[in-house]
Order: structure tokens, then C-alpha cells, then sequence
């Protein structure tokens, strides 16, 4: 079984303007459907991915993410799982008090295994104020997971959070910011400090990311393979494989995402290659 942990599906294209991923990208011809479900579907089916957990974003062009994915949801009800998207740093209630009541409310009207919370250039200490814990106090009592974009700088609040709710399992989007220009390990050594609590995971995701925007086009990444394999070592099979489609397509194709991981990471063995990309977010999913 193949889940794909970290991908998005958008009514239009996010990036029809001049962006921070790709400043000279040009408008794309199709933005309805460049990244919509239909093509997230298509390119599963293409590549042999069984499910996929979307994480909603509503950015740019896309205020109603959230009940598209819904939608998208219950269409395709044996393919896909919704993250909600609330209180991410783009929306006007970040980190502003009633968190845990609009968690508790958006998870009473969608189907969702859980929740996403993008975090902003703040240092994340309102993850466990009063605030930051009743609202994972909610994520925890009603079994969610808690898939979180951040970074490094953000894991000293996380592993709070993950002592307070050890049954609380929590993914840290694309491998919590790595940098493999990060060569005297600091940022990386306060990530791979996280994977002593259980309950934190990383996705094996936005591998483009951690070689670097300038160098993204750099397929299979080789330059950044020891910090793939730095972060297996730490975390093993507590990875989950995320392809990012769409934004994918301003570094790599969907199969080369797919083949970073079964291909290019040699160090990992095949039965923890079929956890990583799989068992160990179905087990979570389905705790």
C-alpha cells in the first residue's frame, strides 16, 4: 500500500502570480485544473498510489479549500482523507484566542483524520500556551492527527506539545525545513532531537526544499541524500512518503518523487520502504 502523506488540490492555481517558489514562473494556460483532485487522482492512478491524505490550504485564490477538499472527500471516499486547514498563518485567526472551539466546530461538520497548522516566522510558543494546549487537547481527545508545517526553530515547542499529548501523533511537513547546506548540523541536530518522542514523525517530503530553492531541478538530489539518510536513522519508520503534488511540478515530476524514495535511498531497506510509504500513516489513520 502506497499513501501519499503531503499533497494538495486546489480550484485554481495559487501561483497564477509572481510567487516566492518560482518568481519567474509564468501564468499557467489551465489554472482550474493544474492542480485540482481530478489530476491529484490521475496522477495516483498513473504512479500506483493507493490513498492520499490532502492537507487543505487556503491560500491565494482558494478561501474555501477546506469544503473543497470536503467535497473532494466524500467524491472519492476510498481514495482520499482531508487535513483541515485552521488557524495557519495566512488566516486572520492565527494564534488568536477560540483555536480549540474553531478545531472542535470544523471537525463536527467535515470527515477529517485531522487537522494542518502552518506556522509563521514567530517562534511557535503558542503551540503550548493555554491556548496552543486546549486547542491539541481537542486534536487529542477526538483522535485527530496533527500534520504541522515548521521549522527547525519550531521543534522546541513541538516536542512540548508531543510530551503533554503523547497519543497525539504528530507530522512535521517536509522533513520540518532540513537544509543540506546546514553542513555543522545545528538546525539538523535540533530536528533529529525530536525523534526521541514517539509520537513525532517526519514527512519524507519537499525534497527540493532541503537541497535548496537554487537547485531544485537536481534530480535525484544526491547532495542531499545524507540528510534523507540522517533523518532515517533517527526517526526510521516513524517517515511517511508525501509526494506535494502540485507544487511539486516547480522542482520534479510525481513519479520522481515516488523514485527519490524507492530508487535513490538505498540505505533504507525494502520492508521499512513499505512502512515509510504506507503502514506506518495507514496504522495511524486507522489507530
Amino acid at each position: 500500500m502506497i499513501i501519499d502523506s503531503h499533497c494538495h488540490a486546489w480550484e485554481y492555481w495559487p501561483y497564477q502570480e509572481t510567487n516566492s517558489h518560482e518568481p519567474n514562473q509564468l501564468p499557467v494556460p489551465n489554472p482550474e485544473t493544474w492542480g485540482n483532485a481530478e489530476q491529484l487522482i490521475y496522477e495516483m492512478d498513473n504512479n500506483k498510489v493507493d490513498k492520499a491524505t490532502i492537507v487543505s490550504a487556503q491560500i491565494w485564490h482558494n478561501p474555501n479549500n477546506n469544503n473543497y477538499i470536503a467535497n473532494q472527500v466524500n467524491k472519492y471516499k476510498d481514495r482520499l482523507y482531508q487535513f483541515a486547514d485552521v488557524d495557519s498563518n495566512w488566516s486572520s485567526t492565527y494564534q488568536l484566542d477560540g483555536a480549540y472551539e474553531r478545531l472542535d466546530e470544523i471537525s463536527e461538520n467535515l470527515d477529517l483524520v485531522g487537522f494542518t497548522h502552518y506556522l509563521g516566522d514567530d517562534d511557535g510558543e503558542w503551540l503550548f500556551s493555554e491556548e496552543g494546549m486546549k486547542f491539541f487537547k481537542v486534536a487529542d481527545d477526538k483522535k485527530m492527527i496533527a500534520s504541522i508545517a515548521g521549522a527547525p526553530k519550531h521543534q522546541n515547542s513541538i516536542r512540548k506539545v508531543a510530551e503533554k499529548f503523547p497519543e497525539l501523533p504528530i507530522l512535521c511537513h517536509h522533513m520540518s525545513g532540513m537544509d543540506a547546506k546546514d553542513t555543522e548540523k545545528k538546525d539538523i541536530s535540533n530536528v533529529l532531537e525530536s525523534s526521541k518522542f514517539n509520537n513525532i514523525h517526519l514527512k519524507f517530503s519537499g525534497y527540493n526544499y532541503v537541497i535548496g530553492s537554487d537547485r531544485r531541478w537536481e534530480f535525484p538530489y544526491k547532495d542531499a541524500l545524507w540528510v534523507y539518510k540522517e533523518a532515517y536513522q533517527a526517526f526510521g519508520t516513524r517517515m511517511v512518503w508525501g509526494s506535494d503534488f502540485p507544487v511539486v511540478k516547480f522542482s520534479s515530476t510525481y513519479k520522481q518523487a515516488l523514485e527519490t524514495l524507492n530508487t535513490h535511498c538505498d540505505f533504507i531497506d525494502n520492508e521499512d520502504k513499505k512502512k515509510i510509504f504506507g503502514e506506518t500513516l495507514n496504522s495511524l489513520i486507522n489507530r
